[in-house]
């Protein structure tokens, strides 16, 4: 479960143009970045063991997980810690932990909070919030952070919870809310409560639902193999009201289940007229990749094959956001086994290919996959999950990137490579460079004081092209001269390390 090293820097060159998304060439962004968000990670407190769910409400995030405590981003685990069982808020802006703060006596899977920003619905292991008995579902008031009366209860694990108008679909594991059967899939009224006759009926777990922007249709993912009787593995798209399936042919791209493989849908993200779906499959080799469909007619717009779970998707602006393992995208035309873990990645929402977003985190807790839940207030891009470190720093379970102007910078460049095949001749070739937020570069090569020449190259972390190889000939015979390059973002610029030779 890990990542070819290219070995002509042609075939680089080709593979690098390849991963480029359609229309104009991604160029630095005037905040400094490519993407809807940066590649740094801002400041915000951590917890002290896994983020399973997030959601936004106006200025305020929700998480809920295995964690029962929380602590200052850069502090040690026991330092500075405040009790949260479960759950715990937190400012948008700045990272800190809001007043929310209820005791729960089990995990939380599943947040939601209502499109005007008035309640937030958790789902889970729980079967008490406050002391009072709340059976896997409750929901409080965001204005004064008080668990409210709504109390639907459901018979075991909710996984699964989306907001619709006055309708929250519920999605796990149960076989009964409020004392009736519904089997892993349920409907109740915002204001109340109310059980409501919406009975989709899937044979196994649901883990992610979702609704167009119209709330017209609602799509469920899951390790189901039927929905209302008939043949829908792992993804359906339902009616609102009857909870009937209509056709859906992308989920065809999912394939069926084997004794060697069996994936599951972990998470959906609509946005417009598309929805985005994430598998993550058991077994060797198994379908890990995220497809794009039309939201109405269900059709296929694209898919990407990476290997490597994909928990977690979030589709801002122009570009999807996935938190998996990828490890080998080779069914996409990208990178294989032997370069190592990708965590944290985006794809252009148009056609799939690459965008310009390589953050990282490491992997652990139950999962062994790092990030775990997405959510964004639209300008920024809040993670959860098991991991201990981000972009190489200690951070628990939680980070968070937004749009601040600035963005990473490119890695420095390594001195030239110089050579001196003739007489008056120097010959110099240097390698691209990797930045974490941008793929396009411009690299500047100096004699010197002297400007020699400019290029402007694409780069991923896993394909860096040679920039140029040029031929010094204003150079004479016996003296000894010095390069170095010097790239940018468009926003910041590095010098790299000067090399010196003897001309022949």
């Amino acid at each position: 479960m890990k990542k070819l090293v290219l070995a002509t820097v042609t075939a680089a060159a080709v593979i690098a143009a390849a991963l480029i998304p359609s229309g104009p060439p991604v160029e630095a962004a005037s905040p400094g970045f490519g993407s809807a968000v940066s590649a740094v990670a801002r400041p915000v407190w951590q917890t002290n063991d896994s983020v399973n769910a997030l959601a936004t409400a106006g200025n305020v995030v929700y998480a809920g997980g295995l964690f029962t405590r929380i602590r200052p981003a850069g502090k040690p685990e026991g330092e500075g810690e405040a009790i949260r069982p479960y759950v715990a808020s937190f400012n948008r802006k700045t990272g800190a932990p809001s007043g929310w703060a209820p005791t729960l006596d089990g995990a939380v899977w599943a947040v939601a909070t209502s499109a005007d920003g008035k309640w937030v619905v958790i789902g889970g292991d729980f079967t008490t919030v406050n002391g009072v008995p709340r059976r896997h579902v409750a929901m409080f008031n965001v204005a004064n952070n008080q668990l409210t009366s709504w109390n639907p209860s459901a018979s075991y694990r909710v996984s699964a919870l989306a907001i619709s108008g006055n309708t929250v679909y519920l999605g796990g594991s149960f076989g009964r809310v409020a004392g009736t059967p519904r089997n892993r899939l349920a409907a109740v009224t915002l204001n109340g409560g109310a059980l409501l006759p919406w009975n989709p009926n899937a044979d196994d777990d649901v883990h992610a639902i979702d609704l167009t922007d119209d709330g017209k249709r609602v799509f469920v993912g899951g390790g189901f193999t039927t929905v209302g009787g008939g043949a829908h593995f792992a993804l359906a798209m339902l009616n609102t009201t009857n909870g009937r399936a209509y056709p859906m042919p992308a989920a065809a791209a999912i394939p069926p289940p084997t004794d060697e493989c069996f994936s599951r849908v972990k998470d959906i993200d609509t946005q417009g007229s598309r929805v985005y779906v994430a598998n993550a499959g058991s077994g060797r080799g198994c379908y890990d990749g995220i497809l794009a469909a039309d939201s109405t007619s269900g059709k296929l717009v694209w898919q990407s094959k990476c290997l490597g779970a994909t928990e977690a998707i979030k589709a801002i602006g122009g570009w999807l956001y996935k938190g998996s393992h990828a490890h080998d995208c080779r069914k996409d035309g990208s990178f294989g086994e032997g370069n190592g873990m990708r965590t944290l990645l985006a794809h252009s929402t148009a056609n799939g290919k690459f965008g310009p977003w390589f953050p990282g985190t490491n992997v652990g807790g139950l999962t062994a996959v790092g990030p775990l839940a997405f959510a964004s207030g639209g300008n920024d891009l809040w993670v959860g999950g098991d991991f201990t470190t981000v972009n190489g720093r200690p951070q628990q379970g939680l980070t968070r990137f937004t749009n601040v102007a600035g963005g990473a910078q490119p890695a420095r460049p390594a001195a030239p490579k110089l050579t001196s095949p003739a007489r008056a001749r120097v010959t110099v070739t240097f390698p691209a460079v990797v930045d974490p937020d941008n793929i396009t570069l411009t690299y500047t090569l100096y004699r010197g004081n002297t400007k020699l020449g400019s290029w402007t190259r694409n780069s991923y972390p896993w394909v860096r092209p040679t920039v140029a190889t040029f031929n010094d000939t204003r150079v004479k015979s016996g003296q000894t001269v010095g390069y170095h390059v010097e790239v940018t973002d468009g926003r910041s610029r590095l010098k790299g390390t000067s090399a010196t030779i003897r001309v022949r």
